[in-house]
């Protein structure tokens, strides 16, 4: 939103000019308007209620939840009344999900019958379901209607519908046939039946499926819309692009807040008050708090030899990091890669196969690495070692264990997590490593007393 418009905004606003105003906020792209209610949210509820109609519930319907549930608490009973009736199916569904039962059933009441068993209906799916997302306007005709037909009935009720782009053709008891864009019905001849235009080439959604695997559709297929059927393959409604990406967004940001180990935002992060930053990060916080107490409580068992061996402690960060580090790397290859459909949990093999070679790949370059290192630190500091060749084998032999089990880890556990029905982004970057510090420390002190045993121990 550029400054000059929220200053001609507040002008007006000072100068309580009404009409002008209207006018303003009535040219400006909707998109525009909702910028204009988060630069100056203290007059969301005037921009919403001097809006005509039709542009106020455009304008309320991409507005985030938070500030929905603040205009809704101070909107005015009969622009509420017109904004809740008006709101498209899957956008009212959307809203009154995260209300409330108390809001919810004041908001019902508004509606008229038909619209307040249609909400009831929607709300009754499952919360992540592709039922709460479907809208039930659409078109729909028959086989045996022919294209001059079908043209008058999009004049006639296209208006209430979600998008024209697609007609969908059912049978007489409401079973769908197929589907038909809108561009090869204007070319056809008016008197060709629908029958003849379809090509049985057509892709659903169930009405029980997740909404993620709803994302993973639209994205294998060109499609503005797609049609969401029960088991008995009646068609219920449809799911459009623009509702896909809004969820894919929120899935996209919710992952990435639990792969940071924290709890997911449910409104924009300068919105959330301080104390609810505190408990979503304080859980995942106290978790791994005590997860690197098993970490001292791992070195606690190799006092002795890092008390014969100081030099040992010396490297205990490199260790523990690499292994982290790599963790964190497969962790997050393959919480994407799930995400996008590229893995599921059949390719489990797969996936341990080629991480076991990364792992051994990725590790002998480190390996190599720190050789260098500790002889380059032995030559500029004569006084180093004069086991360093000893030392230099129990570092590199450890990188190479700890980056190959770090690399397990992090790509075994969010597979484990989703066939366990928990969410994969849970093994998050931050927990991966604190399991890998652990077992990395073993696996440090392990190679120590192997080659040391005798010399130094």
């Amino acid at each position: 939103m550029e400054e000059l418009q929220v200053e001609e905004v507040l002008d007006l606003l000072e100068n309580e000019n009404d009409r002008q105003l209207k006018a303003y906020l009535n040219e400006l792209n909707i998109s525009d308007v909702e910028e204009l209610i988060d630069e100056l949210p203290q007059y969301a509820v005037k921009f919403i209620e001097t809006l005509s109609i039709k542009r106020a519930v455009n304008v309320f319907r991409i507005l985030d939840f938070p500030t929905q549930e603040r205009i809704i608490k101070k909107l005015q009973a009969n622009k509420l009344t017109e904004i809740i009736r008006q709101l498209p199916p899957d956008d009212r569904t959307a809203l009154f999900g995260e209300l409330t039962g108390d809001a919810v059933k004041k908001l019902l009441v508004l509606l008229p019958d038909n619209d307040r068993i249609e909400a009831l209906n929607l709300l009754g799916y499952a919360e992540d379901s592709v039922g709460r997302m479907m809208t039930p306007d659409f078109i729909a005709v028959k086989t045996d209607w022919t294209v001059s037909r079908v043209l008058n009935h999009i004049r006639r009720y296209g208006k209430n519908s979600e998008t024209i782009d697609v007609i969908y053709v059912i049978d007489k008891d409401g079973v769908l046939l197929d589907d038909i864009r809108i561009r090869e019905i204007l070319l056809s001849d008016p008197e060709a039946k629908i029958g003849d235009l379809t090509d049985n080439r057509l892709i659903s959604l169930n009405v029980t499926d997740p909404q993620e695997e709803a994302i993973n559709v639209f994205k294998m297929n060109n499609r503005v819309a797609l049609p969401v059927v029960d088991d008995k393959n009646i068609l219920l409604g449809i799911v459009t692009v623009d509702d896909i990406l809004w969820i894919a967004h929120e899935e996209y940001t919710e992952d990435m807040h639990k792969m940071g180990g924290t709890q997911a935002l449910d409104e924009p992060y300068l919105d959330v008050p301080v104390f609810e930053l505190y408990k979503k990060r304080v859980v995942w916080l106290i978790v791994l708090f005590f997860g690197e107490l098993l970490t001292i409580t791992a070195m606690s068992n190799f006092e002795s030899q890092i008390a014969k061996v100081v030099i040992l402690a010396t490297f205990i960060p490199l260790i523990i990091s690499s292994g982290g580090n790599s963790g964190s790397q497969a962790a997050t290859l393959i919480i994407q890669a799930m995400a996008l459909g590229e893995v599921t949990i059949k390719d489990w093999w797969n996936v341990m196969r080629r991480e076991i070679f990364s792992g051994i790949f990725l590790g002998t370059t480190l390996c190599l690495l720190s050789f260098c290192v500790i002889g380059a630190w032995h030559i500029l500091m004569p006084g180093f070692s004069e086991h360093y060749v000893l030392i230099g084998l129990v570092v590199g032999c450890s990188l190479i264990g700890v980056v190959l089990w770090g690399t397990l880890m992090g790509s075994m556990l969010p597979l484990l997590l989703k066939r366990l029905g928990a969410d994969p982004a849970a093994s998050s970057t931050p927990f991966v490593a604190t399991l890998v510090d652990v077992t990395g420390l073993i696996i440090y002190f392990s190679f120590a007393l192997l080659f040391l045993r005798g010399v130094l121990l």
